[in-house]
Formats: C-alpha cells, structure tokens, sequence
C-alpha cells in the first residue's frame, strides 16, 4: 500500500483496492515516512502509552496496610476517602498522596474491594396480597386506561387494556374518550368470550370506582362486577407496584403498536391495535390455556338496579396514626401499623369491613387486625335540596346519612 502512495496513487483509491479503511492506509504511509520500505518497522505496536504515570509501589503498599489497620479500628471505615485522610497525616507518602479516585483504582487493581453488601429481597409471588390467587385457583383481571393521546387533527385517543394475572390474556379497545357505560359495555363483552375470573382489578378512577363526591359510592362497574360474583379490587392511590401487570402492558402496547408507526386515523390505529392483540394472544395460547379456569357468563345478565351484595376488596396505606380511608371514610385499623399496607375487605352481605396487615418480605403472613361493622347508604341528596325534598323516605335516609360518623 505505501508503495503504491508513493508511486502516485491517491489514498483513497489505494484504501479501496486493498479492502481497507483510509485510515489504515494513512497510519503506515506516515510510519513508513521517508524512509525505505526494508527499513520501517512494520510490526504491531502496543496501544499502551510509552511512558505511564502509575503509582510507585510503595504507596500502593501502604494504600492495603491501611485498609486493613483501619478496617481494625473503631470506626471500621475502609473507604478510599478514610485511606486518603491516612495518607494526607502520615509524614512519610504526605506529599505523595494519591487523590481518592486513585485510591480507589489501587483497591480495584489489587483486588481489595471486598464482596458488596447490596441484599435484595426476591419479589413475592404474584397476587400475594388476595387469598387464592397464589395458589393459581383463582384468576384476576386488571383494568387500566391509556389517555391523553392525540392522532392527526386532533383526535383524542383513549385504550382502555386489561390482561389477567396468571395467564396473561390481553386486550385493547381503542376510541374516542369513554364513559363508565362504555368500559363496562367492553368488559362485559370481554367477559362473555373468555369467561369471568374470580377477581376484577382497577384503579381508583371514577369510571370504574364510582363518583368520589359523597362516600360509600358505587359505581357501575362495581355494581356489576357484584353482580356476576366478581370480587372488584382497587389498588392503592398513587401507587403503582400492584398495578405492575396492566402498567406493564399498557407499556408494551405503546411501544409495539402506537409509537411503533404511523397511524393515519383512529380506524388505522384499531386495526393494528386489534391484530397485534389477537397475535399476542396466539403467541400465549400455552400460558392462557394453563391459567386458572374462568366461570361462564350467565345466559340472564342480573339487573343492575338491585341492592349490592357481595365482596370487595381495598389496598389501602395507612397514614401515620394507623387509619385507612374506604369508599370515602377513615377508619382505624392499627397504630402500631402506620404507613403500612393493608387489605380491606368488604361484606357488603354481612355488613363487616375487616382489615388484614400487608406485608411484601412475608406474604403469607396477613393477620386479621381490626374489623368494623358497615352499614352501605343507598341514597345520597345535595345538602340544598333536603329542605326542599317533602319526600318521607328522603328525609330518613339523608338524616341517617347526617348522623353516620366515620368509624
């Protein structure tokens, strides 16, 4: 190659005759020099530099005696800032004193970090804190919505995503910005084909909770969940770690399908939202068909305007004097548990609210610590329209709503 320079060939065309980068070609043009071609040195060199600023090997020494003499001490600090601030008060390497990023090289060099010290706890199983679902009895499906997404002239988006815990069933409906109506109308149909599970998990948005304008509010969602004898469930506010199944499919979904490329309109966007869920689907047929059996949907929905029965369940973080606020109302729980996670279960047939503690690195620990009674208030009425309002059973019920306190 330098021959070939040197007889009048641009470098260029000599990189490209030979395979090579103009690069290689430019570095043994300048080793070569003027020199003969018998006379360069043309074997491989060495990337180190010729000439290193390491650390004499005395200082380097003294560096592992003070780790260890320090590590004798009291305070047990062996740290590359302790063995600086050795080194800065000993007259002997004072002015020779490495800085404390050297120090710490020195200890890496020569093998003197010691093991780390990080412990962490392996995760509990999934659905640890609802009975049954740890031993894969008992199916949950988690509801969740994707919103504030806007296409081409301003269409406003909204997923509403629900997958299953065990098996992993997925599924999307995209469109405009949906009512409470609307999502159960989905839920209900999703219900229809795959069967209901034991479990239905939301946060604690209005269209699945209920309004959250007066307390002990039911939505309708959570009317019908009662009614077909599926236990709802809210995680708790402002918290996403019992969430983590859906959040992470809400996460996968915007990645494969709404930033995955562009969509024209909100039909486009439907289309590939449904044939990457039904494709999903068959790529889980396996771990679908090994989850928990689903109960059929009845051949007769029951009527949605009948008193609730049934159970519910709350996540719920105690605040710092150990009570937990449900459906709108703060109740005691434990003072010795404050900050904690608990689980509140409702029998609304009962009519008991009782609290379970919660704990991630035990499980299967979830001792009964307080339960109180419930009674559920069927009518709420604006404070200005009770005066107005001659209706007898109006009044008893509004004043028994006046006269309830928090428990």
């Amino acid at each position: 190659m330098v021959e070939a320079v040197r007889a009048g060939a641009s470098m260029r065309a000599v990189a490209r005759r030979w395979g090579t980068s103009l690069l290689t070609v430019q570095r043994w043009v300048a080793r070569a020099a003027d020199r003969p071609l018998d006379e360069v040195d043309w074997a491989d060199r060495p990337r180190a530099p010729h000439r290193t600023r390491r650390v004499a090997d005395d200082i380097e020494d003294e560096v592992l005696r003070l780790r260890v003499t320090l590590g004798e001490g009291v305070l047990g600090d062996i740290g590359p800032d302790a063995i600086h601030a050795a080194l800065r008060t000993d007259g002997t390497f004072a002015d020779r004193a490495p800085s404390v990023r050297t120090v710490a090289r020195i200890l890496g060099r020569r093998g003197a970090t010691g093991p780390r010290h990080h412990h962490r706890e392996p995760p509990p199983p999934r659905g640890w804190y609802l009975p049954g679902l740890t031993g894969r009895t008992l199916e949950l499906d988690s509801f969740d919505t994707i919103e504030h997404h806007h296409l081409d002239r301003g269409v406003d988006v909204t997923v509403l995503t629900g997958v299953s815990l065990h098996g992993g069933l997925p599924a999307a409906w995209v469109g405009p910005p949906c009512t409470a109506q609307v999502i159960l109308e989905r839920i209900l149909a999703h219900w229809a084909v795959f069967g209901r599970p034991a479990y239905a998990q939301f946060d604690n948005d209005s269209r699945f909770h209920g309004g959250h304008g007066y307390p002990d509010i039911l939505g309708r969602v959570v009317r019908a969940c009662l009614a077909l004898s599926v236990v709802p469930v809210f995680a708790p506010p402002g918290e996403h770690g019992f969430q983590n199944a859906v959040e992470g499919f809400n996460a996968l979904w915007k990645r494969r399908v709404l930033e995955r490329r562009y969509h024209e309109d909100l039909g486009a966007l439907v289309e590939a939202s449904d044939a990457w869920v039904d494709a999903l689907r068959a790529s889980r047929a396996a771990r679908i068909a090994a989850a928990p059996v689903r109960s059929p949907m009845p051949a007769v929905l029951p009527r949605p305007d009948l008193p609730p029965t049934g159970r519910m369940a709350f996540i719920r973080r105690t605040d710092d004097e150990g009570r937990a606020t449900v459906l709108g109302r703060p109740y005691d729980v434990d003072p010795a548990w404050p900050s904690l996670h608990v689980r509140a279960d409702l029998d609304l047939g009962a009519g008991t609210l009782s609290f379970h503690r919660l704990r991630r690195s035990d499980p299967a620990d979830q001792p009964l610590v307080r339960v109180h009674p419930y009674r559920p208030v069927t009518r709420h009425t604006h404070p200005s329209r009770r005066s107005r309002d001659p209706s007898p059973d109006l009044d008893a019920s509004t004043s028994d709503l006046d006269d309830r306190t928090p428990r």
